[in-house]
């Protein structure tokens, strides 16, 4: 049976890069790390898993609250970036991160460089944002200012 979502995994061309703007900016910690090198068993058994024969890859998993993110930097096949994607566009559209102070989160991201669509907006039992990781993938920073909304994160039991 189905628990919950574990985690999402993103490609980037940078792992360094990102690591700095998911651990530095939003405060999560790297819990494990692995990678292969073409040519090798791994890469072969990797290419098999994943469908991407004799790649060349390293990736994180990072970990912050109750949830975890997994990066992948593929050295071969190297990977390409499109800054035309829009939230409208098939696939994943969105990573989003609870917080505990979006308006806070918003000025000390955007301190950093980060650029947002809009500053943080309330919307019904949420205040909300959105801004692009390195990648271009598409950030919501998230607070429920509700607390008897049905949105507010739990712990699960069991």
């Amino acid at each position: 049976m189905i628990r919950g979502i574990h985690h999402p995994g993103i490609t980037t061309g940078d792992l360094d890069r990102s690591l700095a703007f998911y651990c530095g900016f939003l405060g999560f910690r790297e819990v494990s790390g692995f990678g292969w090198e073409a040519g090798t068993e791994m890469s072969a058994f990797a290419g098999r898993i994943i469908g991407i024969p004799e790649s060349t890859a390293r990736s994180v998993l990072l970990h912050a609250g109750n949830a975890f993110l997994e990066v992948f930097e593929y050295q071969t096949p190297v990977s390409t970036r499109s800054d035309d994607r829009s939230l409208s566009q098939q696939g994943f559209a969105h990573l989003c991160f609870d917080s505990d102070d979006v308006i806070a989160d918003h000025a000390r991201l955007s301190a950093a460089g980060v650029t947002f669509n809009t500053p943080p907006t309330d919307v019904g039992p949420m205040r909300l944002c959105f801004c692009r990781d390195p990648d271009g993938n598409f950030v919501e920073l998230q607070q429920i200012t509700d607390p008897a909304s049905d949105m507010v994160l739990r712990s699960v039991q069991g």
